[in-house]
């Protein structure tokens, strides 16, 4: 597995000696959610948890509190496949993208960052709320599905979907495909614009399902805009 760092790709062995290692011998990990991109969780590695990341294609850590390797979901089996692993430009911090199978929290949430800090700035938030990205509920709705995957509350309909599987999935978008096509041919832009929601939701899961992000399908609008 390579790692990249300002544009280069490093072996193993490159970025063992490019890494600014503490001196208890740690760098710190920050793993994100290679789908949604959601930042999960930060950690320790030390050299040896780093090769076996790297060799296992699972996430390894080093636990200062215990002092001992510890594989990521060994025991809860919600465990982290590793898609990618960059190095910032200062060499102290990996970060790792992964596809994880579960909450990434030891309290069952999708990502441990789930205490939100209220900003004193509210200048900013004026100015946002002035120019809202007209794109952002999407953004929102793929994280939304990703902890739905993840943490599967009772009772919330994207668990059952995600629990039936892919062809419960396949035959909720293809009844919202039909539901959308009629709307539309009803002429009826109230009915039209209440389905084609229900097939985005109903899309947007079939593809956390299959763990291709959004940005994939952004990009591929991309290079058919650039081929015109």
């Amino acid at each position: 597995m390579n790692i990249s760092t300002n544009g280069q790709q490093l072996t193993l062995e490159q970025a063992v000696e490019a890494i600014r290692w503490n001196a208890d011998g740690l760098v710190a990990a920050v793993v994100q959610d290679a789908v949604s991109k959601d930042v999960l969780m930060m950690a320790y590695m030390n050299r040896e948890s780093l090769a076996r990341t790297a060799e296992t294609g699972e996430t390894w850590f080093w636990s200062r509190s215990r002092g001992e390797l510890w594989h990521k979901g060994a025991t809860s089996g919600n465990i982290q496949r590793v898609q990618a692993m960059a190095l910032d430009c200062d060499g102290d911090t990996l970060l790792v993208k992964v596809v994880p199978a579960g909450p990434a929290c030891h309290n069952g949430t999708y990502t441990c960052f789930t205490n939100a800090v209220e900003l004193p700035n509210r200048a900013n938030a004026a100015a946002a709320e002035a120019n809202p990205d007209r794109f952002a509920m999407l953004s929102t709705l793929e994280s939304v599905i990703a902890q739905r995957e993840a943490e599967r509350p009772e009772g919330a309909y994207t668990t059952y979907l995600f629990e039936k599987g892919v062809d419960k999935i396949l035959k909720k978008v293809g009844e919202e495909t039909a539901e959308t096509i009629i709307a539309a041919k009803n002429k009826d832009n109230d009915e039209l614009r209440y389905e084609a929601s229900d097939l985005i939701f109903h899309l947007l899961v079939l593809l956390r399902e299959r763990k291709l992000p959004l940005d994939e399908l952004m990009a591929e609008l991309g290079r058919r805009h650039n081929k015109k």
